[in-house]
């Protein structure tokens, strides 16, 4: 009967109407404000995972489910921010070379910048590029933890170095690309000395998941024990509780090293 339900709702949910073609205009036209005004991805997680878990086990369950989804689902957002920050770095670091190039090559710089502009795999790196190169000086927005706005402030401070002492931007601009690429090289090597480290963690937070698979398996039902009796039910809380602190503490050492 409750799948029946849900089958129902997402059917009316999904069911098409004349408003739809409105519906899609109007959000194009909103574009970035509704995309902020969306609500955040853990939260949703959260509430699906709990909602879900209080239909097929008891509250317990669907407390210890949403809280669980909320963080898995942070952590999936945190690294596919932090690989997003890593490409524009590296569109950035495309954008520096192509701009030094055309630079030697005697291209005026509002050529040049709009060229490598142009050029950047990323329109957002390229566009920060050449508002740095432009506008010298300026302060940069920070725009989150990727390292974007620091890269672009020392581009800005070599330009603007570059129009004060009379020395060639081609190679202001060569310097800055260089430092950058081996911060990313750097970055490249951390990542894979820390893969062994990363790959455990994950093994070991499937551990528990595998040990109610292979009791079930044997006959022992130790779900039911679980979230059927008090022990049990504090011994799920206490396990949930020491897997989230292993997890942290993994994580804590693992930007301990990045830093």
């Amino acid at each position: 009967m409750t799948a029946a339900l849900l089958a129902a709702a997402g059917a009316v949910l999904l069911w098409p109407d004349g408003r739809a073609g409105l519906r899609a205009r109007r959000r194009a036209v909103a574009g970035s404000a509704a995309r902020a005004a969306r609500p955040p991805l853990p939260l949703v997680a959260g509430i699906g995972a709990g909602a879900l878990a209080a239909v097929l086990s008891t509250p317990l369950v669907a407390v210890l489910a949403g809280g669980c989804a909320a963080l898995a689902a942070r952590a999936w957002t945190s690294r596919r921010a932090a690989a997003a920050g890593e490409a524009r770095l590296a569109a950035l670091a495309e954008a520096l070379g192509a701009l030094s190039g055309e630079l030697r090559a005697g291209r005026t710089i509002d050529d040049a910048v709009r060229t490598a502009a142009a050029a950047c795999p990323d329109r957002r790196s390229g566009a920060a590029l050449a508002r740095a190169v432009r506008a010298p000086g300026a302060p940069v927005a920070p725009d989150g933890a990727d390292g974007l706005s620091a890269e672009l402030a020392r581009l800005s401070a070599a330009v603007a170095l570059s129009g004060r002492t009379g020395c060639s931007l081609a190679a202001v601009v060569a310097a800055v690309e260089d430092d950058l690429r081996a911060r990313l090289r750097q970055r490249r090597a951390l990542l894979v000395a820390t893969a062994g480290p990363r790959s455990s963690a994950r093994l070991l937070a499937g551990l528990p998941v595998l040990g109610l698979a292979m009791g079930s398996g044997v006959g022992a039902d130790p779900w039911h024990v679980l979230t059927a009796t008090g022990p049990g039910q504090l011994l799920l809380v206490a396990g949930v509780l020491l897997e989230i602190a292993g997890i942290a503490w993994t994580g804590r050492l693992l930007r301990r090293i990045a830093r």
